[in-house]
């Protein structure tokens, strides 16, 4: 009896329990939320690669070091907004939809990157132009405050459990190969234009091409479905079935407000917001100081070509592309902490070292040194987007998502750029860069350690997700099977424990009489 009990204690696992997407839709799915990360990396490609030539376009009154600290200040206004974002388009993504929510930031995204191409000069309209060159950049930020975090999360409710590694590292294949796009387009607007032709209307010509990559996100984000794990908890509202407590109701959950998710995420979820803070600091830290800040710290700090800089940059990027899916799907296998801590690790005793080989002279040396801060950027990559969403469950994702990554992109990762040319020109210590590198890898190495393995296993608050029908079966077999083992384990154990308590109360009771 008691057996039978432990058995039926936990619900039993059904195949209408189990999610089976489709196979195109999930294609579909991971296609479109890569595309938006695709341009909204193309435009911090060209931005990181056309410091140099915006700040002498829209501060020509400063000098050089100047323009350049100017340029990546305004490059870091559209962090200061980014957690505005977050808290905007996070909350509305849980109540009304993901699927909404990442066209609207599509649109976004795509109209204020192409009016930076279309914005006047300096010599045209005097300090109004950095002013409308700074409002393009606060209009990205804010629609970048939904767009990752949005991203990831549709991502990872489409794609079964045990693939969740390999599909979430596309979404970030676009954030490369975006970046890879907008810095090649930048190079080779370089080598091909003079340096007055590129200050004139070749800067422009990058953010023209952001319009038809809009156009073209924005029509397959609109074709996309509603994600699984988003519709259970809307059938949920709808028929307005569920038994369960307040606090864990789906129907209470959709009705929820902004506000009030946003206290229960900082009220009992705030040991997930420091972790995913954590592991996004050392992503972005690192992203931002190779993708951003690299190419003008190798030109104006080491006197390298700029093009010689821009290939170098270029050609990390191409590493990363190749092997951050590779990355991904070990993560399957291996599990996204192993890779984690790994890189975090690796980061605090490579820093140095790859900034070394940066410093020397020639090419051989700042190659190798650029190609080992590309392998320890694609640890973090390759599995930041299979490992931030299942922190939260599901009726808190987008939003807990969303804040805390913006949060911590907004103080860490987007200032990285201007923080270190500040550093660098006040210290005069061009080594400054890996020391900050190796602050942030020590901080990802303390948020790896305390992180939840959620390799191959649901995401909190949603449903096994799996391809087919004959994976369910399997699924619901093998859990079943070990229910049963589990039942035998406990009923064996009450059994000795019944069989120890009989055996030791008999010489209690006898020694408790021979006083009388």
């Amino acid at each position: 009896m008691v057996r039978v009990l432990l058995r039926g204690r936990k619900k039993r696992l059904s195949e209408e329990d189990i999610t089976v997407v489709d196979r195109l839709q999930v294609r579909r799915a991971v296609s479109a939320a890569a595309l938006g990360n695709m341009m909204e990396w193309f435009d911090f490609g060209v931005y990181a690669y056309l410091a140099a030539t915006l700040g002498k376009v829209f501060f020509p009154a400063s000098s050089p070091g100047v323009q350049v600290i100017s340029a990546f200040a305004t490059f870091a206004a559209a962090f200061i907004v980014r957690p505005l974002g977050g808290f905007v388009f996070g909350p509305l993504g849980d109540r009304i939809g993901r699927q909404r929510v990442l066209a609207a930031t599509m649109i976004m995204m795509a109209v204020s990157t192409f009016a930076v191409g279309i914005l006047p000069t300096y010599g045209t309209v005097g300090m109004a132009a950095p002013l409308l060159l700074l409002v393009c950049r606060l209009v990205q930020g804010f629609s970048t405050g939904g767009e990752y975090a949005g991203a990831t999360t549709y991502i990872a409710e489409y794609s079964p459990d045990r693939k969740r590694g390999f599909l979430g590292s596309w979404l970030d294949f676009g954030t490369f190969v975006g970046y890879s796009l907008g810095s090649a387009l930048v190079t080779v607007l370089t080598g091909v234009l003079s340096d007055a032709d590129m200050a004139s209307w070749g800067w422009r010509v990058p953010f023209y091409v952001a319009g038809p990559l809009g156009l073209i996100g924005l029509y397959m984000r609109l074709r996309l479905k509603e994600t699984p794990a988003f519709q259970r908890v809307e059938e949920a509202r709808r028929e307005g079935t569920a038994q369960t407590p307040p606090d864990e109701d789906p129907v209470e959950q959709s009705r929820m407000s902004g506000r009030g998710r946003l206290k229960e995420l900082a009220t009992r979820h705030w040991k997930a917001m420091v972790i995913c803070m954590g592991l996004v600091l050392v992503y972005n830290v690192t992203n931002y100081m190779v993708t951003s800040y690299l190419p003008t710290y190798m030109t104006a700090t080491l006197g390298a070509p700029a093009l010689t800089s821009q290939l170098l940059v270029l050609g990390t990027m191409l590493l990363v592309v190749l092997t951050i899916t590779v990355v991904g799907r070990s993560s399957d296998r291996i599990g996204r902490r192993p890779v984690l801590l790994s890189g975090a690790m690796a980061m605090v005793a490579l820093a140095i070292p790859a900034f070394w080989m940066i410093r020397q002279g020639g090419l051989l040396w700042p190659s190798a040194g650029c190609v080992l801060l590309g392998l320890l950027l694609v640890t973090f990559a390759g599995v930041s987007a299979s490992t931030l969403p299942a922190l939260f469950p599901t009726h808190l994702r987008y939003g807990g998502l969303s804040v805390a990554y913006n949060i911590s992109v907004s103080l860490f990762g987007g200032t990285t750029p201007l923080l270190a040319s500040f550093l660098v020109n006040s210290t005069h210590n061009a080594m400054v860069p890996a020391y900050y590198l190796m602050v942030a890898g020590l901080i990802g190495t303390g948020a790896a350690l305390v992180l939840r393995e959620t390799a191959g296993k649901p995401l909190r608050g949603s449903a096994h997700t799996v391809e087919t029908e004959e994976e369910a079966r399997k699924l619901v077999a093998a859990h079943r099977t070990h229910e049963a083992r589990r039942a035998r384990k406990v009923w064996i154990a009450l059994r000795h424990r019944a069989v120890g308590n009989r055996g030791g109360k008999r010489p209690g009771k006898a020694a408790a009489r021979s006083p009388r």
